[in-house]
């Protein structure tokens, strides 16, 4: 008898595991969405400013965690590509987070997994706590002093 609690409970920690795990998935995505904006919003400040000097200016660039230095002229160009592959990149795995998102919500319906403090039950609760307070409005208590 002790076999059969013990398998229910494990078909819910390998439901759980597999929810957690696409949950972390999404927030892996949506961290790399936030980060390559804020490096998007680089790129476009540093294009920005290079725009405003001369193009035979110097000026220094990282690539591959060494400093080199370049002409405006020839690292503008460079920044415009890089920007539209991120600006690409970002599309893509916006895409792929509205999917896994949808992914998250068909695997919660199928095995009916609710999270704690979700609007619904929010909502439920919310319905609850104003029909308690109607219920007790009209009572009167009195202290013993």
């Amino acid at each position: 008898m002790a076999g059969m609690m013990m398998k229910p409970n494990a078909k819910q920690e390998e439901i759980l595991n597999g929810f957690n795990l696409l949950r972390n998935e999404q927030r892996t995505l949506a961290n790399k969405v936030s980060e390559l904006t804020t490096d998007l919003n680089e790129h476009k400040l540093v294009l920005e400013t290079l725009n405003q000097v001369e193009k035979d200016r110097r000026c220094f660039r990282m690539v591959g965690g060494v400093l080199v230095e370049r002409n405006v002229g020839n690292v503008v160009p460079a920044l415009k590509s890089n920007s539209e592959k991120m600006d690409k990149l970002i599309e893509t795995l916006t895409k792929q987070l509205t999917e896994k998102g949808q992914e998250i919500q068909g695997y919660m319906a199928k095995h009916n997994i609710r999270i704690q403090g979700a609007p619904e039950e929010k909502k439920q609760g919310k319905a609850a706590s104003e029909e308690s307070s109607k219920a007790t409005s009209g009572v009167l208590v009195e202290s013993n002093n």
